[in-house]
């Protein structure tokens, strides 16, 4: 993290301390950037209330959406229960998913939830006084065309050491986009030089975690083509999506490959919408419909035909983000992992 970043998380991990001290909460900071459970976390504090005291590993996160909610209960179940999310501000809506997550957390407007042995600490509804500025970039590697580099990089990360003219057409970007999200990310503390012209991903957990949430957050809305409703979603397992020039993605392409879903939606990438799909299928627009047509983002060969990558079907599943979707994702998320030993 570079010097900016520290005094930012920093400075909100006071603040939030401080707006939960109405509660009869007390907070003390134990270390800054620390080593815990083998990962680093932002901080590790302490929380008194009345005579009894709770230790937590910090995760700092500004401007929390619910788009990419699912992607950070998921990194926080990574780290454990003891894991506490601090943040500027706690929307009540979300303050009711994050106590169903049984993740706790407490923001710098006052609102909390930390559930202990000893205690239980539940307030939502507070408003800030001055409303949260948008949190800062984390770079142009994480903007929309830097995104789709990184999604080839991080789905087969050899591609790594490749010619930056291979790198964009994989990607699907101008051949100078390679060369700015390179340069940036060895400043991130993602790339690594090895030998005279090797090139190699480092700190891949959390550079998959940046990615998966600002993949929801950026990139995905971006490239909605068309949401429709189905009456059943039967067919979108049973069926070939490359009859109708697709490729199958979310919960569908995850039950295929864990057995451990019944799917609730339905998510294709392709570059058109086949009109035989909605014909077929008898599928109606619908905003709010259980199937999504996504656009196509990447030039390469899928791991299995019909399929999107791997990667893809675990960031969808995490902004989908409900408990169902979670628990899938972690049965695909160590397989995603062990492309970087």
């Amino acid at each position: 993290m570079d010097k900016k970043g520290y005094q930012r998380e920093n400075t909100l991990l006071a603040a939030a301390m401080k707006a939960v001290e109405k509660h009869g909460l007390e907070g003390k900071t134990v270390t800054l950037e620390a080593i815990e459970g083998g990962q680093p976390v932002d901080a590790v504090i302490e929380i008194r209330y009345r005579g009894h005291h709770a230790r937590y590993r910090v995760e700092t996160k500004q401007n929390l959406r619910p788009a990419t909610l699912g992607a950070v209960v998921h990194r926080l179940h990574q780290q454990g229960p003891e894991t506490i999310l601090v943040t500027d501000y706690v929307t009540p809506n979300i303050a009711d998913e994050l106590r169903q997550h049984k993740v706790a957390f407490m923001d710098a407007a006052g609102n909390a939830y930390l559930a202990t042995p000893d205690f239980l600490i539940w307030v939502k509804g507070e408003r800030p006084q001055v409303m949260p500025e948008t949190a800062p970039t984390t770079g142009r590697a994480f903007t929309l065309t830097g995104l789709q580099v990184l999604f080839a990089l991080l789905c087969a990360p050899q591609r790594t050491s490749l010619p930056y003219r291979e790198i964009a057409k994989l990607a699907g970007v101008a051949h100078g986009t390679v060369g700015w999200v390179m340069a940036e990310l060895p400043r991130l503390g993602f790339l690594a030089t090895v030998g005279p012209n090797g090139r190699r991903l480092v700190n891949a957990e959390a550079l998959l975690a940046q990615w998966v949430e600002a993949y929801a957050r950026t990139l995905r809305p971006k490239i909605v083509l068309g949401r429709y409703r189905a009456e059943t979603l039967e067919w979108a397992t049973t069926n070939n999506a490359l009859l109708y020039h697709l490729a199958l993605g979310g919960e569908p392409a995850a039950a295929q490959l864990t057995q451990h879903l019944r799917p609730g939606t339905a998510t294709f990438y392709g570059n058109r919408i086949d009109p035989r799909l909605l014909l077929e299928q008898r599928l109606r627009p619908n905003a709010e419909g259980n199937v999504e047509i996504l656009r196509r983002f990447w030039a390469f060969e899928d791991e299995k035909p019909g399929l999107v990558p791997t990667l893809l079907i675990y960031a969808d599943l995490l902004a989908i983000g409900d408990a169902r979707c979670l628990e899938t994702a972690k049965l695909l998320y160590e397989p995603i992992l062990d492309r970087f030993k």
